[in-house]
């Protein structure tokens, strides 16, 4: 084989190559705009060189707690400031962010805090008490051996202080005093290589444990500048960050904001009456929602809308399909929808149902069928297809045909922390495979048929149901239970539990049982996780004993949705 060779010899050199990191965004966005508003919250608002200052100060008060490369520093907390700070700080450091899902419970926190050796915990104020017990629990499960991590607490200027205070008295540092140990003119360094680790992410498999997603500073710059592509963002948007920042680094909104010299509107809690509010009188062009979001805005109550909107609104959806209907009501409402998909081992959405011209005179239902499906790669993505996953081969484009979705390029995950066998079946083939079904189309936009087996999609979460059962399984009274998807009326979906109890449980009983299994559940897992609903009778097998799942799967959706109530 005859090697490559390029036209010349020159080689690389510190004035022509550096390594790619989203780091540099936030330096530029002070020095080009110091003056404007980098982020609001409430009654709190930063500007962008006010933003970096802050970020460089975290960066420094890190570092002279040795908290630098090979480090990982994990943060608890909803949508606020110094979760948007945590992005630049920490790894201007060298360390790692760990953004953690505030749904999770107290242990699973505990085997993340663990599984990554998390050297400091930064939690916001309403969920320090989650915190401290999940660090309880840490310290138990290792019998005094761990180095307890530095507990910082994040005050929020809109919430009770008292939780606060409480943090103090047990020790935790308060994030604003933590500031002022650093300094604001902090020369921080740029990671040398690229393919160093810039955030962990844990995402819930069907394996006994969550996997920890490695992420480096390559493949965030790189999707941080094609979300700006593909959305067709203009430098200045304002985004509202209806989406959780723990979810996938905020699909890496969180480095594109700094990028486009934008402006971040924090939400605590997201409302339909929240959104609507803040397009109206903070200017808002854009958010990120899963389907349940935009299902509430559509659905929400004439006094919670200020309607006509005053300029289109961009959305961009992820986290489940979502309903054509719904795409529809959105349109109708004035919001353009750009329908995306991906994974955490993918940066967040790494396709787009990427809208043709020739769509728009096209009825309104077709367009949002079309809308619906999953799309083509985004720019930053150099390969996805179809494929069978025993050959590998792809499958035809005829609308029809299932595979699997597969990736491969620079905006994949470097693997799951600690996991090889986990990274051996992700990247078999030379491809990381989604486990997600779907079909391409003669257009070559592929759409989703099923979902990888029996994972359950609330709220554009995950959920493993054999990790639920396995749970419910540790119930006295259950002799078999199997988990499915059970369409649900504001989460998309939510866990449907269909039990077979023992045999010295009466059918009259039944009714106590599973208002008994539902509270079980609730001390047991997460929120999100707790069954919506549960069934009892005998469970269809094959002739070799295996559930049925399928079936099950077909009885929940026979029985319509269901209206959480938790």
């Amino acid at each position: 084989m005859v090697a490559e060779r390029d036209i010349d010899d020159l080689p690389k050199n510190t004035a022509n190559y550096t390594a790619l990191t989203p780091l540099w965004f936030l330096e530029r966005a002070a020095m080009v705009f110091p003056n404007r508003k980098s982020l609001i919250h409430g009654s709190v608002e930063y500007t962008w060189l006010q933003t970096y200052s802050r970020c460089r100060q975290l960066s420094s008060a890190l570092t002279k707690r040795s908290i630098t490369f090979g480090s990982t520093v994990a943060v608890i907390a909803p949508n606020i400031p110094a979760m948007y700070e945590a992005h630049f700080g920490i790894p201007m450091a060298g360390a790692v962010l760990n953004a953690v899902n505030v749904r999770l419970n107290a242990d699973t926190i505990a085997f993340l805090l663990g599984h990554c050796s998390a050297a400091v915990v930064m939690v916001d104020q309403e969920f320090f008490p989650l915190a401290e017990e999940a660090l309880k629990i840490l310290e138990n499960k290792s019998k005094g051996k761990s180095n307890r991590p530095l507990l910082i607490v994040i005050a929020d200027k809109n919430c009770d202080p008292a939780p606060v205070q409480y943090a103090l008295e047990k020790g935790a540092v308060e994030y604003e005093n933590f500031l002022e140990t650093g300094d604001p003119d902090f020369s921080w360094k740029p990671p040398q290589d690229e393919w160093q680790s810039i955030a962990l992410g844990y995402t819930s498999g069907t394996t006994a444990s969550p996997k920890g997603v490695v992420l480096h500073h390559r493949g965030a710059y790189l999707m941080a500048l094609s979300n700006a592509v593909v959305w067709s963002m203009k430098e200045g948007s304002v985004y509202l960050w209806t989406l959780p920042m723990f979810h996938c680094n905020g699909w890496c909104f969180t480095w594109t904001l700094a990028a486009i010299c934008g402006t971040n509107i924090c939400l605590r809690q997201v409302t339909a009456k929240a959104v609507y509010s803040a397009i109206a009188y903070l200017g808002v062009t854009h958010f990120s929602a899963a389907p349940v979001v935009l299902n509430t805005i559509v659905n929400a109550r004439k006094e919670e809308t200020i309607l006509p909107l005053p300029r289109l609104v961009y959305v961009s959806t992820a986290g489940a399909s979502p309903p054509p209907p719904v795409l529809a009501a959105m349109t109708q409402r004035g919001f353009r929808v750009l329908h995306t998909y991906g994974l955490s081992e993918t940066y967040g959405p790494s396709t787009l149902c990427a809208w043709k011209p020739e769509w728009d005179l096209l009825p309104t239902d077709v367009q949002a069928r079309l809308n619906a499906r999953q799309g083509v790669r985004y720019v930053s993505l150099e390969r996805l297809d179809v494929v069978n996953p025993t050959d590998m081969t792809p499958v035809p484009a005829d609308g029809k045909t299932m595979g699997e979705i597969v990736f491969r390029g620079n905006v994949v995950m470097k693997g799951y922390l600690k996991n090889a066998k986990a990274n051996e079946a992700a990247f078999a083939g030379g491809w990381y495979h989604s486990g997600d079904l779907a079909v391409k189309h003669p257009d070559g936009y592929i759409e989703i048929k099923d979902r990888s087996k029996d994972i359950i999609i609330s709220g554009g979460e995950n959920i493993s149901s054999v990790e639920v059962e396995n749970i419910l399984y540790q119930h006295p009274a259950i002799l078999e239970v199997s988990v499915v998807a059970r369409p649900d009326e504001q989460w998309g979906e939510s866990p449907c539990a269909f039990v077979t109890l023992k045999p010295d449980v009466k059918e009259a009983d039944q009714q106590q049982f599973a208002e008994d299994i539902m509270k079980f559940s609730r001390s047991k897992m997460p929120k999100y996780w707790v069954p919506k609903s549960v069934f009892f009778g005998p469970l269809p097998k094959t002739a070799t004993g295996k559930i049925q799942k399928h079936l099950l799967r077909e009885k929940a959706k026979e029985m319509g949705s269901v209206m959480s109530r938790l």
